[in-house]
């Protein structure tokens, strides 16, 4: 199968611990073994988030003047850089001689998405609510509740276009492991003279569903820090629910700052191309796409694509 992986920035970097090198090492070799059997098994493409990584780089980034200070734009491109290049390194430790390549990647958004004008991103660290007014006070920033403490928020316009793509796909056909889109992409608009970058942090589960229905992959796994989609979330009777239909999904239902968009992106996903999607533990990743864990959300084109796979000698046992 075709398997586009993303990767949060939560599963990479656990909420709430210090935003250290080390402590993304430790996090990207546990990642890289969950990763190892669906790497083995199939081709994989991996995107990831970078929340606390673009935070702590435009955090560094204020240390500068006001006037020399880098846009998100170019803190996206380090942020994918740095990333990559760790994913690379303890994959291609555990997949001596397998060819790998990491893609700074444009995507393209629109001049006028409402977005701009209504930053929903987190970024960077927690805050207590008293640090956070302060904070945004001092520079400028938007923030929002995030569970308890506070974040920073920017723009999170919707991808449309990955610019890449053309490159992206050979290298896949070619049984190369792509890292790609990492962070929702380097967000870019058009304009007369070519494209120009943009202040904003793409949500890197719609730059993900774009990058699995772009690729035609068969299956879409969201990597997180939560163990699926609950039903009845914080009452006694809460549920991890098992498998959905993209029909019967609501995103609305679920929370904007966090299961609100795997959700979409699942159900945009699932719709369109007639792949499946899963939303989980990073570290069930293996029995997520064999059915066994998290919240697989399939169409009825997907139950079809599923059934056509497995009536095909030697296709591995995750795909039924």
């Amino acid at each position: 199968m075709r398997v586009v992986a993303a990767l949060g920035g939560n599963a990479l970097l656990r909420r709430g611990q210090p935003m250290t090198a080390e402590n993304q090492r430790v996090n990207v070799a546990i990642a890289a073994r969950a990763l190892l059997p669906i790497a083995l098994a199939h081709d994989l493409i991996l995107t990831h988030g970078n929340g606390p990584q673009v935070g702590l780089l435009a955090l560094q980034n204020a240390a500068y003047h006001p006037d020399e200070t880098y846009p998100l734009d170019i803190l996206d491109a380090e942020s994918e850089g740095m990333i990559g290049y760790l994913l690379e390194q303890e994959l291609g430790n555990l997949l001596p001689g397998r060819r790998m390549a990491t893609l700074l990647t444009r995507i393209e958004v629109a001049r006028d998405d409402p977005a701009f004008s209504h930053p929903t991103k987190p970024i960077g660290p927690v805050y207590e609510r008293d640090e956070a007014e302060r904070l945004a006070a001092e520079r400028g920033w938007s923030i929002a509740p995030d569970g308890a403490k506070w974040r920073r928020v920017v723009p999170s316009p919707e991808p449309r276009r990955i610019l890449e793509l053309n490159v992206i796909e050979p290298l896949v056909a070619a049984g190369v492991l792509v890292v790609c889109a990492g962070g929702g992409g380097i967000p870019v608009i058009a304009g007369h003279g070519g494209y120009g970058g943009v202040e904003a942090v793409i949500d890197k589960d719609f730059a993900g569903a774009l990058l699995a229905r772009s690729l035609h992959a068969d299956a879409f796994l969201m990597l997180t820090d939560v163990d699926g989609v609950y039903s009845g979330w914080g009452t006694p009777e809460a549920a991890v629910v098992r498998r959905v239909s993209a029909e019967e999904l609501d995103p609305q239902a679920y929370a904007a700052g966090s299961m609100g968009p795997k959700v979409a992106a699942a159900k945009r996903f699932a719709e369109s191309d007639g792949g499946f999607a899963v939303i989980g533990a990073l570290a069930d990743a293996e029995r997520m796409l064999a059915g066994e864990a998290g919240t697989m959300v399939t169409s009825s084109r997907a139950s079809a694509r599923a059934a056509s796979a497995t009536s095909e000698p030697g296709v591995p046992a995750a795909t039924r």
